[in-house]
Parts: C-alpha cells; structure tokens; sequence
C-alpha cells in the first residue's frame, strides 16, 4: 500500500489552478493513438490491378475511332436512330449526312453483320454498326434515300427558280429599252466611221464585240467608242428628260423656268450638253433593272442546269429501287412513307424535264434573235448571251461612274478606222453627235436573222488597239 503523507497531499491540493492548467495543456499536446484514424497500408499481396477490357475492332483502328466520334456528336440513342430508320421519318438533314459519311464499305459491312464473337466486347463504332445492320441490313441505303428526301424541297426550289430567272432573262432580252438604244448608237456609230466604204452600210454586229469596244480608242488616246457611245445616249436621254419634265410642270412654276433656261442662250452649248449628260446617266443607271434577270442568268452555270433535273430524276430512281427490296412484312413506316414522297417526286420531276426543254429552246430562239446562226453552234454555251450582256453593263456602269466625276464635254476626238481590207491604209475620222442619228429606226425593223454580221467585219471596221 501506497503511503502519502497527509502534508504532502495539502501541497499538493495547495497547487495554484494555473499550474493545474498549464500541466494539462501540456498532457493534451502528448501523442495520442486514435485507432479510426489510423492509416490502412495494403499489403502487396492485397493490391490488385484493374486492366481496361480489351476491345475488338473490326474497322481501321482511327477510321473506328472517328466514327465514333460523329456518332457521339449525333446526341441520339442507337434505338432512336433505329426507330427513325425503320419509320422512314424523325432524322434531320444533319444526321443524315452525318450518318451517310460513316457508312462502311461492302467488306467492312460483311465483317461486321457475320461477326460471331461477344458483341459487348466490341468497339463503340463497331457495337453500333453491329447493331444496326443485324437489324436494318440495308440501313445506309436507307440512310442515303432519307437524305434525299430531306433535301428534295430545297433542291426542287433551286431548279424552278433557275428556269424563272432564265425565262424572264430572255423576256428583257426581246424587251425593247435602252440595252436596244446602245446597240443602235454601237452601229450607227460604226456605220457613219465607216461611211463611204463597203462596210459602211451594216445591218448589224456579232454581239460578242460588245466586249471589246473599251478597247477602240480615239486618235488621242483619251477616250473609248464605248465613252463616246455612252455619253451620246446619256445625253439624249437627259433631253427627253427635260422634255417630259417640261411638259409636265405648270408655266408658273419656278422649276419651269429653269427647265426653259436650258433651251435659253444664258447656257452655252457646252454648259447644255453638259446638263442633259447630268440629267441622262441616272436613266442608263436603269439598265441594271431593266436588265436584272439577265444579270442573274449570266452566274448559271450551264451543264450544272442541264444536269440538275436528270440528277434528280436518277436519285429518284434509286430511292424506288430501295423499296423494292423491302419486304412485304416490313415492320414500320418507312415504305409507305418512300412511296408516298416518290409519287409527288415522280409526277413534279415531269413537268420540270418538260419545262427545262422549254425554256432550252426559249434561250436558243433568244440567241438566234441577235446572232444568227448561233444556237446552231453545238461548241457555243446556250448561256453565253447573258455573260456577254451582263459584262456590257458592267462597262456601261463604269463608263457612267467615270463620265459622273468628269462631266465636262471632251472635244471631238477623231477614231482610227478601217477603210477597206486590212491591208488598206488606216484614215481618221470623227464621230458625229448621236443627236444627229436617230437611234429609234435602225434595228427597230430588222429581222432577227438581220441582227448579225461577221466578226471580221467588226474587227476591220474598228482598229483595236
């Protein structure tokens, strides 16, 4: 037994409670051992490694992992896209082109539908593919048909409007205006630089030499036939202008008296011309509306238009060639829905063959208006009208554009023409004021087999520099 002398237990109890405190403070910062916490350490025997299953493929490894991919991107279930397979109906134009792209080729196809191992060891790619093609054997096929359909309207719509755009082109083509306007000043000018000749007496030009009359240059250097052209019809337009403006305002009206002032001698002849040019290049601005079927006609392409109605009626064919290997116990929509698109297909690609035949021989009668003898050119582009036009006026607006920075009248600048053959010596001439020529008779009561004369005439009557 444990004596404590009793005075040593009063020193004891005697301790102040800060040492009693600080005593415990420090027992409470002692190691404790806390079994909870402890830190479990497997053994070696206890590890165990997880190795990733390994997977078969059947495609290319990165073909595999691509398509993959695309089927991820889908964010559609294999039964979804299954049930839309099967119902003919419920995929976009974006997957269906998606899935078009992945489809596999004939072997890989043979590979996947005879594989016999475990399908749950699969790839991704190939557990699909698998999957599907057990199901649909002819699922990409259908895929294909689908898309098809999917873009049949947009389609249809591109080729209907091709032909109305190029129908209205050649109704302004034979539309009389101011494009008739030009190409008469284009002949009388020609005709009158080439008057007392044998050529100076022509009917009529090749309309392919509208391209090149920025390149017949006067004596000087300083302006073209097209410049000259231009400015002369600008300004017999701005006249008819002030004349129909004349007749229209009220003698009391201050506007009339400025409209007389032109016609007064308070302007010189120059300061006149110089009006009416003003008042006249916004009206040949016109052109581009008068003429803006044909300025879009001219970006058609030909073939790509004689091909689109032929491409579709034969993409039309394949898709009925698809149901006629479905079976009659077919589970689903999907041909009942394939015929019922196919019979309004079938009956609108008709009419459209038809119409384009039409609107072929439309643009052939157009051509042979202005150039004789041209349709029956097989190595000619049928469309080659409307590029020509539309490249005319596309000058003409440059010519309008500069003639508006630099209205002032240039002097009467003499042409470089021909006389006779080529080989004949070269004589200047000055062009006259178109004021002088009517530009309403000449080509006004030509046929139209009278609408065209040699290449070679032009080139002899102009020297192109």
């Amino acid at each position: 037994m444990l004596i404590i002398q009793q005075s040593g237990i009063r020193s004891m109890m005697a301790l102040s409670g800060s040492t009693m405190t600080s005593w415990k403070t420090s027992l409470d910062m002692l190691p404790t051992k806390d079994p909870m916490k402890e830190a479990i350490v497997p053994s070696a025997s206890s590890k165990t490694s997880y190795a990733p299953a390994t997977q078969v493929f059947i495609l290319e490894p990165r073909k595999s992992q691509n398509t993959a991919i695309v089927l991820r991107s889908l964010g559609m279930s294999r039964k979804e896209i299954l049930g839309a397979l099967l119902d003919g109906q419920g995929l976009g134009s974006d997957a269906l082109e998606k899935l078009t792209k992945v489809a596999p080729t004939k072997e890989e196809e043979e590979k996947i539908i005879h594989f016999h191992g475990n399908p749950t060891k699969l790839a991704d790619a190939e557990s699909f593919l698998y999957h599907i093609l057990k199901a649909v054997p002819t699922a990409f096929t259908r895929f294909k048909a689908m898309l098809f359909i999917s873009n049949y309207d947009c389609e249809i719509l591109q080729l209907n409007e091709s032909l109305q755009t190029i129908e209205l082109a050649c109704k302004e083509l034979r539309t009389r205006g101011l494009f008739f306007k030009l190409l008469e000043a284009i002949l009388k000018a020609g005709n009158r630089m080439n008057a007392g000749t044998a050529r100076g007496n022509a009917q009529g030009f090749n309309l392919t030499t509208l391209q090149r009359l920025s390149d017949v240059k006067s004596t000087d250097g300083k302006t073209t036939l097209l410049h000259f052209v231009v400015e002369q019809v600008a300004r017999s337009e701005g006249r008819h202008c002030l004349l129909n403006k004349k007749s229209r305002v009220p003698n009391s009206n201050s506007q009339r008296s400025k409209i007389d002032e032109l016609n007064s001698d308070i302007l010189s002849p120059e300061e006149g011309d110089r009006e009416y040019l003003m008042l006249g290049l916004p009206v040949l601005g016109s052109l581009n509306v008068e003429l803006s079927e044909v300025k879009k006609a001219a970006s058609i392409e030909y073939d790509s238009f004689i091909s689109m109605s032929s491409t579709l009626g034969a993409r039309a064919a394949e898709v009925r060639q698809v149901i006629t290997c479905c079976g009659n116990g077919e589970r689903g929509g999907f041909v009942k829905e394939i015929k019922g698109f196919l019979e309004e297909c079938e009956e609108e690609l008709k009419v459209g063959n038809e119409e384009q035949t039409r609107i072929i021989d439309l643009v052939k009668r157009t051509t042979e208006y202005y150039q004789a003898g041209a349709s029956k050119d097989k190595l000619i582009n049928p469309f080659q009208l409307f590029v020509i036009v539309k490249d005319f006026l596309d000058k003409v607006d440059q010519v309008c554009v500069q003639l508006n920075h630099k209205p002032q009248k240039n002097n009467v600048a003499g042409y470089v023409v021909s006389s006779g053959p080529s080989s004949s010596p070269i004589i200047p001439s000055r062009f006259p004021n178109l004021s002088c020529i009517s530009c309403q008779t000449c080509l006004q009561h030509l046929p139209a087999n009278q609408m065209k004369i040699s290449e070679e005439w032009f080139l002899n009557m102009y020297h192109v520099s």
